[in-house]
């Protein structure tokens, strides 16, 4: 079958051939329609992701939408080492795929499960949000964080706050439903730039804040917690969900007394981090809130033969491999 292969550890896939996977007991073959590019996609394919099992040859691929032998349009989710989901065909725990509704076409239901199972996991698994909350959702202008703009309002969100880098994104977010849009610059090149990021946030920390959805870490993630700390009245705890690092720092320099002088909990959303019942379950919840609520997610469809090329394509749109 024809196929993205990655043959060694942190090399690009290649479009070519790869041998049929075989089910056994509990395992369903999958007819692959459509997957999307992810950065969890990437990483796993590099080896190294955390939940890599560095297996090689093998196709990468965390997840997509096809049909089973049956004949039903499917989502499925980690499909069976070395058969990911960018491949003709997919081996997958038959318990990991989900019955798609008719009203959800391939490539919205491929590109919008991911991120909209990471953003409804860490605002309703690990932070619980409550009807009338204020959530930040950093890196807000991605499209991860564009959806979980949309998401938090779907989930009775009163107020949303969106931060990201880029002025003119944040003014696009602002049309999917953010309130407040704060952006930032960071970096050696701004040495300000944090300063004036804490004192911004800080500012709208004044009327309330109850959940924040990191998508970026490093610097921008630090100064969220201090502003936290210096502006939260005592005693009210701020559920800090870190979910993503787009920045590329693996770690913080985090002061102390900013978690001696609040109550902020500090969490992470992800893999291992939530039981897949409930990760299957936000699926569904996706699905079904991308058909009630029309959650938008920007795509671009390209076929399979051209993974090469689109490999190391940026992150928005969001690329959705078809097949067949």
């Amino acid at each position: 079958m024809k196929a993205a292969v990655v043959k060694a550890p942190k090399t690009n896939p290649v479009y070519g051939d790869f041998r049929e996977p075989v089910a056994q007991s509990g395992q369903t073959i999958i007819t692959v329609r459509a997957s999307a590019l992810s950065q969890n996609t990437k990483s796993r394919a590099s080896g190294s992701h955390y939940s890599s099992d560095n297996l090689f040859p093998a196709v990468p691929g965390v997840d997509g939408v096809g049909t089973t032998a049956e004949g039903q349009r499917a989502y499925f989710v980690l499909p069976e080492s070395p058969f990911g989901a960018l491949a003709e065909r997919s081996l997958v725990k038959t318990r990991y795929t989900i019955p798609l509704p008719d009203a959800l076409d391939d490539i919205t239901a491929a590109a919008i499960a991911n991120p909209g199972m990471s953003a409804w996991a860490a605002m309703m698994e690990r932070a619980q949000l409550k009807t009338g909350e204020t959530v930040l959702v950093n890196g807000a202008t991605g499209s991860a964080g564009r959806l979980a703009v949309q998401l938090a309002k779907y989930l009775g969100a009163a107020r949303v706050i969106a931060t990201g880098r880029n002025q003119d994104e944040l003014e696009e977010v602002k049309e999917l439903g953010a309130d407040v849009t704060i952006p930032f610059a960071l970096g050696n090149a701004h040495p300000s730039g944090a300063k004036q990021y804490e004192e911004a946030l800080i500012q709208e920390f004044a009327d309330g804040i109850d959940v924040a959805v990191d998508y970026v870490w490093g610097e921008s993630a630090r100064t969220i917690i201090v502003a936290i700390a210096k502006s939260v009245e005592d005693a009210k705890p701020v559920r800090f969900v870190h979910v993503g690092g787009v920045s590329g720092e693996e770690s913080i320099d985090l002061p102390g007394a900013a978690l001696r002088s609040s109550a902020i909990v500090l969490m992470g959303s992800g893999l291992k981090g939530v039981g897949w019942p409930a990760l299957l379950g936000a699926i569904r919840s996706i699905f079904e809130a991308t058909i009630r609520a029309g959650l938008k997610i920007a795509t671009k469809t390209v076929p399979l033969s051209e993974v090469e090329t689109y490999w190391g394509a940026p992150g928005k749109p969001r690329v959705v491999f078809t097949i067949g």
